[in-house]
């Protein structure tokens, strides 16, 4: 049963092979597997039509040999799936109910399907580079993508075989502080108290160096004079740089730790600034990067827009940016780090850096730099209900932490109202469960190349697909298992038989399907796909609740759906696991 973990790509698999006994032209047949409508099967190969419309065929005729050929094959499970021929060529594969059986009582715990994935991918070292906020500012609503996709991505890979390195990229070094560092000293600004407040406070101290900065030309050329003698080493300069950065890190950690959020390292921009010459030297001894106007830069003739674009690497008046510095990133990642591949996850803002990023890296490589590959995961913006960028009504950027804050005393709320008879410790943990899942949820839930409406409502609403839903699903399901006094995990469930009722075989259709699921969602790195699949999971479990009762007196018809309710919770909590969604034990 090992081998058949996908049932959809073995099923691909056997009309490849079906086809390729049938000396047919795999260069232009597609078995296009698809799923089936309900009543006719569980997959459906749709690729006999476009092959017969191109070779000028009998679409029905090649139908019917070809499910010869599947049915003759040494790998085909007769007593497992049966095939089925529809319209004018269409292949229907139904599983058998026992095929089904079997599948999930092989595939029945979080351990079991991890190492099936784990030996189905390539054990690469990954840097998910994510978040990634600028020191000296408060993180805000803007943040929360690039975060919560990160994080999402991070368990995703790692759950599929890869060795994942978490990296926040922070921005901690540019023109910015030498303003902060003139302000600190012409506002005799002192660095004590909560982090939080103390970064507002830095806040507002760079709005008024700022704005001496504009209004005063001395100010501005000592500022200016500042950042030179931080980019010197100046000990006192560095001092006053190390404590903004120390105070932004703490206020950050606040954050992270309510998104329950790590990283491996925290390695900002000037952790690279020294390392920014050999770049430099590699490219140009490459005669990858060249003088352009004063600045070293790296042309991409191939590209339409590029090529009038150049990627700058060294501004021309010496200075490194983000170029410099990312290639340098991708350098000691390499050297340092061994890492196989690196994902950036950042607003679509940036998706020409990080096309031009790419295409530098890979000439690079192809002069004998040894360098990770790079894949740009973007994502849209956040709105509010004026279809502009989410902002608060004065127009400046919502806090993050503010944000996340208040979603938690709006799941109090729900959660006092929907039982009241719960403790004060179990509604407050439940709350925080909830408030942070649902703004996780919301935001993974969409297409993350989409923008999306940012409503309170809607995500915190136990209908539709929201967090508040799925985990009252997970909630429901355990409630189950305390009324029998029996624990999900540690019951064998000995005494069930093959399914019977309609809702139990749609209920355990749907179970497979979180292999598919799973393999859509790392195929392009899109969480909502998995979103999407544990809706449809938690409204077929809830199909199957409503039509048959799992408390009956028969002890194999009890075993059965107490074990189909066993497996939908255990699927249902990996996948919110790996959304970054927490458990609850009551709702």
């Amino acid at each position: 049963m090992k081998e058949w973990f996908s049932i959809a790509q073995n099923i691909n698999l056997l009309v490849k092979n079906a086809v390729r006994s049938l000396d047919w032209d795999l260069e232009i047949f597609q078995a296009d597997i698809k799923p089936a409508d309900p009543r006719f099967g569980d997959f459906q190969s749709n690729g006999v039509l476009p092959y017969a419309k191109k070779t000028n065929q009998n679409p029905r005729t090649l139908a019917s040999n070809l499910e010869k050929a599947i049915q003759g094959s040494t790998n085909f499970p007769a007593e497992g799936i049966k095939t089925s021929i529809a319209g004018p060529g269409f292949i229907n594969f139904k599983l058998s109910h026992s095929f089904l059986f079997q599948w999930l009582n092989y595939f029945s715990n979080e351990k079991i399907l991890r190492s099936s994935f784990n030996s189905s991918d390539t054990n690469n070292k990954t840097i998910v580079d994510f978040s990634s906020p600028n020191t000296a500012k408060q993180m805000h609503v803007g943040h929360l993508r690039s975060a919560v996709i990160g994080e999402s991505l991070c368990r995703l890979l790692d759950f599929s075989g890869n060795q994942v390195i978490r990296d926040n990229h922070i921005g901690d070094w540019g023109t910015q502080f030498g303003i902060l560092i003139h302000a600190v000293k012409h506002f005799e600004f002192e660095f004590t108290g909560d982090p939080s407040h103390q970064l507002e406070d830095i806040e507002e101290l760079y709005r008024k160096g700022n704005q001496l900065a504009k209004e005063d030309l001395t100010a501005l050329d000592q500022a200016r004079a500042e950042l030179v003698e931080l980019q010197k080493g100046n000990e006192e300069h560095l001092t006053i740089w190390k404590k903004i950065n120390e105070l932004s890190y703490k206020a950050f950690q606040e954050i992270y730790d309510l998104l329950n959020i790590r990283f491996d390292f925290v390695l900002g921009e000037s952790f690279y600034r020294n390392q920014v010459n050999t770049v430099y030297k590699q490219l140009t001894d490459a005669k990858i990067a060249e003088i352009s106007e004063g600045a070293l830069v790296v042309f991409h003739p191939e590209h339409p827009r590029f090529n009038k674009q150049p990627f700058i690497i060294r501004k021309a008046d010496g200075a490194s940016n983000y170029a410099s510095t990312d290639l340098a990133t991708a350098l000691y990642r390499k050297n340092e780090l061994k890492a196989d591949k690196m994902v950036y996850v950042t607003d679509g803002r940036q998706q020409d850096h990080f096309e031009q990023l790419k295409r530098t890296v890979e000439k690079w490589q192809a002069s004998g730099t040894d360098l990770p590959s790079i894949q740009h995961i973007w994502f849209g913006t956040i709105l509010g209900s004026d279809n502009k960028a989410i902002k608060t009504r004065d127009g400046s950027p919502i806090k993050l932490k503010d944000l996340l804050e208040e979603s938690v005393t709006r799941a109090l709320s729900a959660v006092e109202e929907k039982n009241p008879n719960l403790s004060d410790v179990e509604k407050n943990e439940i709350a925080r469960v909830i408030g942070i899942g649902a703004v996780r949820y919301a935001d993974l839930s969409q297409n993350r190349t989409s923008d999306y409406v940012f409503e309170w409502d809607k995500i915190l609403s136990f209908d539709g697909n929201t967090a508040p839903y799925l985990l009252y699903a997970t909630a429901r399901i355990k409630s189950i298992f305390r009324k029998l006094k029996l624990n999900p995990d540690q019951t064998n469930f000995e005494q069930a038989t093959t399914y019977e009722t309609d809702a139990e075989i749609a209920l355990a259709r749907k179970l497979i399907g979180f292999v598919d699921a799973m393999y859509q969602t790392l195929s392009d790195l899109r969480p909502h796909l998995l979103c999407n699949y544990l809706y449809q999971l938690a409204g077929q479990f809830s199909s199957f609740y409503n039509a048959d009762k799992v408390n009956v007196k028969d002890p194999a018809i009890k075993d059965r759906r107490l074990q189909l309710c066993a497996q939908t919770l255990t699927i249902l909590e990996i996948g919110l696991h790996l959304l970054g969604l927490e458990k609850v034990e009551k709702m």
